[in-house]
């Protein structure tokens, strides 16, 4: 996707950022050229911020360019519009431990004002350095998906969205089942999207369960999901 001189520039959380959202554009069968995006992240490359705070106190004249380049939160999304040929919208969101949730919601608010899909990709990687004293992610993890407002032949389930609020807001993220999710569950900001994927991936095999994802002390957004009928 990249070409050579940008592909060695890269840094990490930019690779695994771009490995999913090629994956699920792939999977859409849809032109990665023409959907707008947004992608969302905790803390951005926080290896990199920490090279930065670490080489400014030590000796500023050292300083990275390449590195100081891909600090910047939308490094990501720049990245993949820049790869891609995508001039379509794209946007970058951090909202701490509740930015998959709030991703997620410009997302699909986007689709359905506009009327188009936009693909949604969530990204955290490990908090190194010093940065440990104040924040605490652990493991790679990203995720992305499709949002559309109509289904196609390749859609693998209806969404249903909601913002709860005051008393009926749901402080924590509906947890995932399997022992893989719950190992990341609490250690990884994206992890509180592991519960939805895991909902689609059980789709169809019984009654679906609203899930459940907090976008701040008073306000969640709840999510139910539906299997297509294709008969």
């Amino acid at each position: 996707m990249l070409a050579p001189a940008e592909r060695r520039r890269a840094p990490d959380t930019v690779a695994l950022a771009l490995e999913v959202a090629a994956a699920t554009m792939a999977a859409s069968g849809r032109n990665a050229a023409d959907v707008p995006c947004v992608f969302t992240s905790a803390h951005g490359d926080l290896s990199i911020n920490d090279y930065m705070c670490g080489t400014l106190a030590s000796d500023p004249k050292m300083l990275s360019p390449t590195k100081f380049h891909n600090s910047v939160h939308n490094a990501a999304v720049g990245y993949w519009t820049i790869g891609t040929g995508c001039m379509a919208a794209s946007n970058a969101v951090s909202a701490y431990q509740h930015s998959f949730a709030s991703g997620l919601l410009e997302a699909a608010v986007q689709s359905a004002s506009d009327q188009e899909p936009v693909l949604l990709v969530g990204y955290d990687t490990p908090t190194v350095g010093a940065l440990t004293s104040v924040t605490d992610s652990r493991g790679l993890l990203a995720v992305a998906l499709v949002i559309a407002p109509a289904p196609t032949e390749r859609t693998v389930a209806a969404l249903q969205w909601s913002v709860l609020g005051g008393a009926d807001a749901v402080p924590t993220a509906t947890p995932p089942a399997s022992d893989a999710a719950k190992s990341l569950a609490g250690i990884n900001p994206m992890a509180d999207a592991l519960g939805l994927f895991e909902s689609l991936a059980r789709l169809g095999a019984g009654p679906s369960a609203p899930v459940d994802l907090p976008l701040s002390p008073t306000l969640s957004l709840r999510l139910q999901l539906q299997p297509l009928n294709r008969s």
